[in-house]
């Protein structure tokens, strides 16, 4: 009795938290076993959740991209790495990426390379590329683009 106490408590905890925001199922895995949920019994909530729509990982990996594109400014290879390591499926990474547009994706690049460039205090022309190119990168952006971005700015 007390074992379907604890399940129908965390069923419904997990809900609540997936009708305020996006969650992935590794997300809520994670969250069940922190309360101690059992294995099986996690598999259930999370079927359940899915089965209801509580938990749709497409519509999570469209959440996640917007977000950190718009409000972090990561590029395309940083958000992809971002959703693996929440163990979404390529197909659906790929897809929410493509949501991006390319002419905002290049604007965005651009401005954040340029504002960069104001703060860098370098010796010659190839340190200031390299530190921007630097940062650029651990940004998660592309390098040709980089290279592009960075060879108009000097």
């Amino acid at each position: 009795m007390a074992e379907e106490m604890l399940f129908q408590n965390a069923l419904s905890r997990a809900m609540a938290l997936c009708s305020k925001r996006e969650f992935c199922i590794g997300d809520i895995r994670a969250k069940l076993d922190s309360w101690g949920i059992r294995e099986p019994d996690q598999k259930k909530i999370t079927a359940f959740l899915v089965k209801e729509n509580f938990i749709n990982e497409k519509r999570f990996a469209e959440a996640y991209v917007k977000d950190k594109f718009t409000l972090n400014k990561w590029g395309r290879i940083k958000i992809r790495i971002g959703l693996r390591a929440k163990k979404i499926p390529e197909k659906i990474i790929a897809d929410a990426l493509d949501g991006i547009d390319d002419r905002i994706y290049n604007d965005t690049i651009e401005s954040l390379i340029k504002k960069h460039r104001k703060s860098i205090r370098a010796g010659n022309g190839y340190e200031i590329r390299a530190k921007l190119m630097r940062f650029g990168l651990s940004r998660g952006y592309e390098s040709d683009l980089l290279y592009k971005i960075t060879g108009e700015i000097e």
